[in-house]
């Protein structure tokens, strides 16, 4: 067996990411009530009392909401930087001590047989991460919440076989949209969230065209539609000549389901 990863759903109303290998199991995020998030683990064949692991990109409550309640009923160590825990601390309520696992943006460690490296990423969060995960010779890279992907980003990223990118928004739409004006100044500032346009830059920029997988994530409901940034994204990417039905393979995320279970 390889290395297994599911979007169990990616969105403003929550985000929650898991990967299997033969030994470990993990969350990435924990945005849903704790039902919600049983029942996605449910609808592809886990049990949440066999997860090891809850790592935490940031505390936004759409990725932390049902971490602690995880936590405390299958006893999960949850693991996430210092800034982290105390932007998070209240919201995800007591955790037992053992299970409180504090970690250094961009030092490398070890879960089991996973490696992992969180890099810091640009959002409105005390210490926002994005995450690569290794197992054996495969990469997994996950950046869901960042306005801009700077070079030592793109850096980290290079080189995976799956790459779950955030595309939230549309910038017409979202200039032209309902939202207010400060709303729409923070998703478009440099800590806010990335534009179609943007993910497909950075990804053209840092796909080699070897077969990756491309999922991306986080789309807007109000400021995206799906084939919107699909086409966008495709564009940016084959601009810089990979072509994406012979190189890569560009899919989507769901807000309210999960992907199908990749395996690498």
């Amino acid at each position: 067996m390889g290395i297994k990863f599911c979007s169990l759903s990616s969105g403003s109303s929550g985000n929650c990411q898991y990967i299997e290998t033969d030994r470990t199991k993990i969350l990435i995020d924990g945005g849903f009530s704790g039902k919600r998030i049983e029942s996605l683990l449910s609808s592809i064949g886990v049990c949440p009392t066999t997860i090891d692991y809850i790592l935490v990109t940031h505390e936004h409550i759409d990725h932390v909401k049902g971490v602690g309640i995880l936590s405390r009923r299958y006893d999960i160590p949850i693991v996430a930087n210092e800034n982290t825990w105390l932007g998070m601390n209240k919201i995800i309520g007591e955790i037992k001590d053992k299970n409180i696992k504090i970690i250094e943006s961009d030092k490398d460690l070890e879960l089991k047989d996973l490696g992992v490296c969180p890099f810091r990423v640009s959002h409105d969060a005390n210490e926002p991460v994005g995450y690569c995960i290794y197992y054996k010779n495969i990469k997994i890279s996950i950046i869901t919440d960042t306005g801009w992907v700077n070079y030592d980003m793109k850096n980290k990223i290079k080189g995976s076989s799956l790459y779950l990118m955030e595309s939230n928004h549309d910038v017409k739409m979202l200039k032209e949209g309902s939202y207010p004006l400060y709303l729409k100044r923070r998703i478009l500032g440099t800590k806010g969230h990335l534009s179609n346009e943007d993910a497909g830059e950075a990804l053209a920029e840092t796909l080699s065209g070897n077969g990756e997988t491309v999922l991306l994530a986080h789309l807007s409901n109000e400021n995206n539609t799906p084939s919107l940034a699909h086409e966008t994204v495709k564009k940016c990417i084959e601009s810089l000549g990979i072509n994406v039905h012979r190189d890569i393979a560009l899919e989507l995320t769901y807000r309210d389901r999960p992907t199908k279970v990749y395996t690498l």
